[in-house]
C-alpha cells in the first residue's frame, strides 16, 4: 500500500470530525444511576458494610500480649518478652521526628537527599508565590 492510498483511506474533512465532548454525550456514557420512576442500583455501587473489630479491655492481656498481631483464625497474639530477649539495636532506633540537616553528616547519602528535598520544597514555594 503506498502513501496516497493510505491518505485516501484516512482522509477526513474538518467538518466530519466530531469533537470528543459531543461523542461522550451522544454515546450515553454518563447515564444517571436512577432511571425514570424506578430506582436501579448497579451491583458495584452497593457499599460493603464495615466490620467492627472488638476492642481489648482486659488490662492483664494488654500488658502481656501484643494485641492484634494474630491474623489467623486460630492461635493467639504474640506474647511480650522481657527486654533482655530483644536485640540491643532495637532500643537505639530513632522513633521521634527525622533529624534536621544540621544533625546529619555531610559525607552521607542521607544528608544529600535531605538537602535535595529541602531545595525542591523551597523552589516550589517560590514558584507558587511568583506572579505570572
Amino acid at each position: 500500500m503506498n502513501l496516497s492510498t493510505v491518505y485516501r483511506l484516512f482522509h477526513f474533512s474538518r467538518n466530519s470530525i466530531i469533537p470528543i465532548q459531543y461523542t461522550i454525550q451522544t454515546k450515553n456514557y454518563a447515564k444517571p444511576v436512577f432511571q425514570t420512576g424506578m430506582k436501579k442500583l448497579k451491583k458495584s455501587s452497593i457499599a460493603a458494610e464495615k466490620k467492627l473489630l472488638p476492642v481489648e479491655t482486659d488490662i492483664n492481656r494488654l500488658l502481656t500480649y501484643v494485641c492484634g498481631t494474630n491474623i489467623l483464625k486460630e492461635g493467639e497474639d504474640v506474647k511480650i518478652r522481657p527486654d533482655s530477649e530483644y536485640p540491643s539495636w532495637l532500643w537505639t532506633i530513632r522513633t521521634g521526628p527525622a533529624p534536621s540537616l544540621e544533625e546529619l553528616d555531610p559525607n552521607t547519602k542521607q544528608y544529600w537527599r535531605k538537602l535535595r528535598v529541602l531545595g525542591l520544597k523551597r523552589n516550589n514555594k517560590e514558584r507558587a508565590t511568583k506572579k505570572f
